[in-house]
């Protein structure tokens, strides 16, 4: 697909099968959409993916990244029977997520949550590194991205090709956007009046080694609050764990029942 665009967009990473449930991917702070590629090959067999790509330069507030989001969802759904949907987000796209299934409740059937950033604010030295970001000198700004990568992620559980793409997935957002979208998960703000109206069955996936964030606090409360939500602990993982070689996101789902076919049917 053109990168040429300065709209979010979806990537398809296998061919379009309309017959399918649609499983949309929404990223982390990368923003691109591809670093779901370990996952792939094994989802492919239950769902139509979408993985939506932010631009590297965009720096829309949430009502504008949520509003295009959902037209995207939209679109998608118009042109295949209005299947069911698979909304998951990571991190980052975990936050988007949570806001786009509040404003339009009838576009998703099951919720993923991987990591979410909602957490951000319970993480005082996180807080401060974010803020510190803008004032990095540019010349310093790439070497503080590969100093991040052993926070972000458990590399001795990440195979080299994905290592690779992570650092390119991460090298390739501008220092000015890294501030604007740590700005924006500073600012995320759902209270628990807002959560408890999701109805949707969701499934909070939660890295219990995540040095970023405290994910399993946040997970933990998720779970209180969402009515129909459940805990996944991935005990020995890290942040970025669906490029962790021995997870298994598919397996997740199927464990959780959410490769229920009755889904599929009843639509």
């Amino acid at each position: 697909m053109s990168n040429s665009t300065n709209k979010l967009r979806f990537l398809t990473p296998k061919s379009p099968n309309s017959d399918l449930p649609l499983f949309v991917f929404l990223p982390g702070m990368d923003g691109s959409g591809l670093l779901l590629r370990r996952q792939i090959p094994k989802l492919t067999n239950d769902f139509d993916i979408r993985c939506l790509a932010i631009p590297a330069n965009d720096m829309a507030s949430w009502d504008v990244l949520v509003s295009e989001t959902i037209a995207l969802v939209e679109a998608e759904k118009a042109a295949g029977n209005q299947r069911p949907v698979y909304l998951c987000g990571e991190s980052f796209g975990g936050c988007l997520a949570m806001k786009v299934v509040l404003e339009a409740p009838q576009l998703c059937d099951r919720l993923i949550l991987v990591n979410p950033a909602s957490s951000f604010r319970q993480q005082p030295w996180v807080q401060w590194g974010s803020y510190l970001t803008q004032w990095l000198p540019a010349s310093l700004y790439p070497l503080s991205v590969v100093g991040l990568l052993p926070v972000l992620a458990s590399l001795g559980k990440i195979g080299r090709e994905e290592r690779r793409a992570l650092l390119e997935a991460m090298q390739a957002v501008p220092q000015s956007t890294s501030v604007w979208r740590l700005a924006l998960v500073r600012s995320f703000d759902v209270d628990e009046n807002q959560l408890s109206a999701i109805e949707q069955p969701t499934v909070v996936i939660a890295s219990g080694s995540d040095r970023l964030l405290p994910s399993l606090a946040e997970a933990k409360l998720l779970v209180k609050v969402i009515p129909n939500a459940e805990l996944v602990m991935l005990a020995n993982s890290g942040h970025a764990c669906l490029l962790e070689t021995d997870v298994d996101l598919h397996r997740i789902m199927q464990t959780q029942n959410f490769l229920n076919r009755s889904l599929v049917v009843s639509h």
